[in-house]
């Protein structure tokens, strides 16, 4: 994971961490800020923060984002550099944001726990699992994104989190404008 500035002209990188829900994103990207003094944004509370989505979906028991609010909150903050941004999605942000792209993943016994735990159940549940199995995150990134900046990670234990932190800090410490 060598540093590179495509040309953005950005002084510190942006990351986007996607994966699963319960692939421990917010966990990783929590620790990422804090380990380098980047800007933690959760794009599900950014949504219910500040109201950008259109609606409840009762069947998947969340808010249904509405990816042009999102994108116009971000567009801003995203041009000076320096965040990472956790969401379960990537295919609507703009490419042009994000110098890395990791794609969180867990294994299948370790992410039902995890999502049971949570409460999920029925068809949220199944649905996560089945994503999971199929890789859909990794494809919608490596879709979405430049081959050489998205990057998958396992998520499996606290280790693995502490280990892809320092990986990604390192990363970031190698980037250079």
């Amino acid at each position: 994971m060598a540093g590179d500035n495509s040309g953005t002209g950005r002084e510190r990188p942006n990351i986007l961490i996607t994966g699963t829900p319960g692939t421990g994103k917010s966990t990783t990207a929590s620790a990422l800020a804090e380990a380098t003094n980047f800007r933690h944004i959760c794009v599900g509370d950014l949504v219910k923060e500040k109201n950008l989505h259109d609606g409840w979906d009762d069947q998947f028991e969340c808010h249904v984002i509405n990816e042009d609010l999102v994108c116009d909150e971000l567009e801003d903050v995203m041009e000076g550099g320096g965040n990472i941004v956790d969401y379960h999605g990537c295919d609507f942000f703009p490419e042009r944001w994000f110098d890395r792209v990791v794609v969180l993943q867990t294994e299948n016994s370790v992410l039902y726990d995890r999502l049971t735990r949570r409460g999920y159940s029925g068809t949220k549940l199944s649905n996560n699992i089945e994503c999971e199995i199929f890789q859909v995150m990794l494809e919608e990134a490596s879709d979405s994104y430049k081959e050489e900046i998205v990057t998958a990670l396992q998520s499996n234990t606290i280790e693995d989190i502490s280990n892809n932190v320092a990986s990604l800090t390192e990363w970031i410490e190698s980037w250079s404008p």
